[in-house]
């Protein structure tokens, strides 16, 4: 039963001259300034969820993004900090990229932020899609050595989930040794202690869930990391087979699970008067998010005709590019006026039971104004339809 409602910010600016007729992903360079107010934007949808009932504010890390897309580098930093701005709301991470990072500096982190906000933050960990952003600090990318992204990323996670839940620990691997074994204050050093530990255990831990192959499943569900479908780059709404592929690790784990169990499904919306009013409204935003995440691979069927045309205003509209009309008939995107957007989710509660929470937002490109007009529509017309089942369920009891 759906009674938690989150929503992802990938951390983007407003944007001005957006769609496929304006100006192309790499010949947007921002100033310094402007790139900056992501800051102000993000307080700014983070209180409005506060304030009218949202569960958890998802933000995305990326780096370097002159363009201004995802502008966020350090999520727990700024989550520290907006903990202290709001009453209730918690944060995740969506995601910590883990290969950015050494896992006890990351591990680390999350302690001090998880003690410092009283348990407000949810972990999070992703392996890395941006090139620019893992091989330049060092860790190979999913779109350059796939392989090798995964053998460091599966690492690391060993190594934070032994710093997060072991009073002291060693770990020895092809990337790590830790502790090396050398002489300290009388001693050879054997293990180490993370210190703080959390202050909410066990941890907390969720991961995108986008290929679903077995093996991701499985090491999900060794670890207990729950998934999270749809929203950022990867197209939003439910995934029959991917939902099913997690359900079944969980049972071949051990776990009794049914369909949505320790799961988010992201959905994109727009809400107005009628269907057709909230394509047209959304429809550049939807293409300004197409343009970025296209290239990157996270468009599904995209020949490397229509991935070019989406650079070139002059060529994109006439390159056969998918439409917000397929994208709502798909499911991905919730558009129309309230009473149609539950509907959308009731089918999606009936199909999953045991899915409790999904996400809702706006796509790259939206500018602030209209992501916030749209969450405090959401939470008050769509909201209280699904929240209510808690407290109609106790009255039953």
């Amino acid at each position: 039963m759906i009674t938690r409602f989150g929503s992802l910010y990938a951390g983007h600016v407003d944007l001005d001259n957006i769609g496929l007729d304006g100006t192309p992903v790499n010949e947007r360079w921002l100033s310094d300034e402007h790139l900056a107010t992501v800051l102000d934007k993000t307080e700014a949808i983070v209180t409005l969820m506060d304030r009218v009932g949202y569960n958890t504010f998802w933000g995305a890390e990326h780096r370097f993004q002159r363009e201004g897309y995802e502008c966020i580098p350090n999520l727990l930093l700024l989550f520290v900090h907006l903990a202290h701005i709001t009453k209730r709301i918690k944060f995740g991470c969506g995601f910590n990229v883990t290969p950015m990072w050494h896992p006890l500096r990351l591990a680390e982190d999350f302690a001090v932020a998880d003690r410092l906000t009283n348990g407000r933050i949810i972990f999070g960990v992703g392996r890395g899609y941006h090139s620019r952003e893992c091989e330049v600090l060092g860790a190979p990318s999913t779109a350059i050595d796939n392989e090798a992204n995964r053998e460091l990323f599966e690492d690391q996670v060993d190594i934070l989930f032994k710093a997060f839940h072991s009073r002291s620990f060693s770990h020895h691997s092809k990337h790590y040794t830790i502790p090396p074994r050398i002489p300290y204050r009388g001693y050879e050093l054997q293990d180490i202690t993370l210190v703080p530990k959390p202050r909410t255990v066990p941890v907390e831990c969720w991961q995108p869930i986008v290929s679903a192959s077995e093996r991701a499943m499985d090491f999900m569900a060794k670890y207990g990391i729950k998934g999270i479908i749809g929203g950022g780059a990867a197209s939003g709404g439910a995934n029959e087979r991917v939902v099913q592929a997690y359900r079944d690790a969980l049972i071949r784990h051990g776990r009794e699970a049914e369909l949505g169990t320790d799961l988010i499904i992201g959905f994109s919306i727009h809400i107005a008067e009628t269907e057709q009013k909230a394509i047209a409204e959304a429809r550049p935003y939807f293409e300004e998010n197409m343009k970025m995440f296209g290239p990157l691979g996270f468009v599904r069927g995209l020949t490397d005709e229509q991935v070019s045309a989406l650079g070139d205003p002059k060529r994109a509209r006439s390159a056969g590019l998918p439409t917000l009309e397929q994208a709502v008939k798909a499911g991905a995107w919730l558009v129309g006026p309230p009473e149609l957007i539950i509907e959308k989710i009731q089918e999606v509660q009936e199909r999953y039971p045991g899915l409790e929470e999904i996400n809702v937002g706006s796509v790259i490109g939206t500018p602030q104004k209209v992501i916030c007009e749209q969450l405090e529509t959401f939470a008050a017309e769509v909201m209280p339809t699904f929240t209510n089942q808690v407290k109609a369920t106790a009255l039953a009891d």
